[in-house]
């Protein structure tokens, strides 16, 4: 397969998120399904095994056509190991905030890989 182009055309957006968050996105126009029946998004919630959000995760970055991951930080908590080993610029990942929980710029790795570049701190919520 070819390399992914920063400056390619209609990469698309995956999403991980809650129920609300992940039908938001559809609604927008978001949601894919290939010709294997693969989709660029997944519900998660509290029950959903660690090991099926990391496949999610792996699926979706390994993905030429996927561009940009948006996830629910909530989620991204429960496999952050994995989201702080992630280095690649695309797809890139940006951490959402759901209904329930509050974005916390503390937990976001980018965020964190921005405070050591400018030496700062983080605004608090």
């Amino acid at each position: 397969m070819a390399p992914r182009s920063v400056f390619a055309k209609d990469l698309k957006i995956g999403v991980i998120g809650d129920e609300d968050t992940v039908a938001g996105f559809l609604l927008a126009g978001v949601g894919d399904r290939d010709r294997d029946g693969n989709t660029n998004f997944k519900i998660c919630n509290a029950k959903t095994p660690v090991a099926e959000i990391e496949e999610i995760f792996h699926a979706l970055t390994e993905r030429q056509d996927i561009g940009m991951i948006l996830i629910n930080q909530n989620v991204a908590d429960r496999i952050r190991p994995l989201m702080d080993t992630y280095t690649e610029v695309i797809p890139s990942i940006l951490e959402i905030p759901s209904k329930e929980c509050p974005y916390d710029p503390t937990k976001d790795s980018v965020m964190q890989r921005v405070k050591m570049f400018f030496g700062g701190t983080l605004p608090e919520n």
